[in-house]
């Protein structure tokens, strides 16, 4: 069914790493598809960003891909990636440029700033070009 699938794993939200990574091998089993787990770290706001030395912002981006190796398993055959910037935007920038025929995400229970800008999966669901998977 799917080739080529692209598992968004939020850092910040431990419980949801079994559940996507369950989920997204399962869909993958059948089609032997290839498997990508990305993370987003936020952008850096602009009125900070100046002040923030190039080498911190390396170093934060060495510790996430760190973490996400640990989380999928240093021996895993998932390829890992790391973005800069808002989550829905490069997991769907990255969905584009490297032909993901689906996204696998996890969704969490609204807070009010959802209702106003829309949750990361939401977003996803609504923009994404291609099927997505959303883990409640």
């Amino acid at each position: 069914m799917y080739k080529n699938i692209l598992i968004g794993i939020d850092l910040n939200h431990e419980a949801d790493y079994a559940r996507e990574l369950h989920v997204a091998a399962h869909l993958a089993e059948d089609n032997n598809a290839r498997l990508t787990a990305l993370s987003v770290l936020p952008p850096i706001p602009a009125y900070v960003a100046g002040q923030v030395p190039k080498e911190a912002v390396e170093a934060a981006s060495e510790d996430a891909m760190h973490h996400l190796r640990r989380i999928i398993g240093p021996t895993s055959e998932i390829a890992s990636e790391i973005r800069h910037g808002a989550p829905a935007d490069e997991l769907m920038a990255y969905a584009a440029a490297h032909d993901i025929d689906c996204i696998v995400i996890a969704s969490h229970r609204p807070g009010l700033k959802d209702y106003f800008l829309g949750s990361t999966a939401a977003r996803v669901v609504r923009h994404a070009a291609c099927s997505v998977h959303v883990i409640r």
